[in-house]
């Protein structure tokens, strides 16, 4: 029979292992607080002079208020102790924010497409007011950027907090472009400039978007995070000198920026203790892996030589 011995790694303390990237609370209410301004001032101003910029502009910078909360909500679960069920907390609470808040954003560009293609096919009968255009628009660019650098503090490798970030920054471009159709609007008196100014937007937030949608999509379905070669550390663990064979590897995201892993390790009888802790610091410091579970099977040589490979 073989013997089988657990190792857990765990370098942070039980109560602060969750929290890493979460900005404070204080930071998400202010951001939802101002984003919540802009869509009532949009969408007054915007049914008042007819603009459906403007009213397009609030609808996306809304979708953002809904992000801000999801992320804020997730970033208060991660700060949570784990339970008897959930042993490793809410981590993964950021993960599937940041997937809904990228979902949501493509849904937003979905419905400005939309918007755009009806007004190029159907041209309202006036253009709007365009220096009050340019003044909304401008408010709401200021608003999100503000927001965005609010969120911009900790972790980089915080998928949550990048995502509602992205959103910030992305809404900031959209406002952007309202603000470049208002001065042209101003000056030529052109129906088609808001249309067209949106479907650019629109190109250039997929394409940052998808990126990040991918990245929490494979977190979410507990893929290796992006930056650990799983193969390296197959051979790294069997290229320690006490290691025969190494099967059953598995890595996964704990939480946004946690990661775990578990392997079954085949070593000769009577290998030193220390070959643990040396696969555990090396874990650690190399793959950035902080949560190790490592099974050692002792067994003799001749069984482990046709384990191997």
């Amino acid at each position: 029979m073989s013997d089988h011995s657990l190792s857990h790694a765990h370098p942070h303390a039980p109560h602060d292992h969750h929290s890493h990237g979460a900005p404070a609370g204080w930071r998400y209410t202010l951001a939802i607080a101002l984003n919540v301004a802009i869509v009532a001032v949009q969408l007054a101003i915007g049914l008042n002079i007819g603009s459906t910029a403007l009213l397009a502009d609030a609808g996306h910078n809304a979708s953002d208020v809904l992000g801000l909360v999801l992320a804020g909500w997730a970033a208060w679960l991660m700060t949570r102790a784990g339970s008897s069920r959930r042993t490793y907390g809410y981590g993964k609470a950021g993960v599937l924010a940041a997937l809904a808040n990228s979902l949501l954003l493509v849904f937003a560009c979905g419905a400005l497409v939309f918007e755009a293609v009806a007004q190029l096919i159907n041209p309202p009968e006036f253009a709007p007011p365009g220096m009050t255009v340019v003044l909304v628009a401008s408010i709401a660019v200021g608003i999100n950027l503000l927001s965005g650098w609010l969120l911009m503090g900790g972790n980089p490798d915080d998928v949550n907090r990048r995502a509602a970030v992205l959103h910030l920054f992305a809404d900031a471009a959209v406002s952007g472009a309202v603000v470049i159709a208002g001065f042209l609007i101003l000056w030529t008196g052109a129906r088609w400039v808001d249309p067209i100014a949106s479907l650019i937007i629109v190109g250039v937030i997929l394409a940052t978007t998808w990126k990040l949608l991918l990245q929490s999509l494979d977190l979410a379905l507990d893929a290796a995070p992006k930056g650990i070669d799983v193969d390296a550390v197959r051979t790294w663990l069997r290229d320690l000198p006490e290691v025969s064979a190494v099967h059953d590897l598995h890595i996964w995201p704990i939480s946004a920026t946690e990661t775990a892993l578990t392997v079954h390790m085949v070593v000769p009888a009577g290998s030193g203790d220390g070959l643990l802790e040396r696969v555990n610091v090396g874990l650690r410091e190399q793959f950035r892996i902080s949560h190790a579970t490592v099974q050692v099977e002792r067994t003799d040589v001749d069984v482990c030589d046709g384990l191997h490979g």
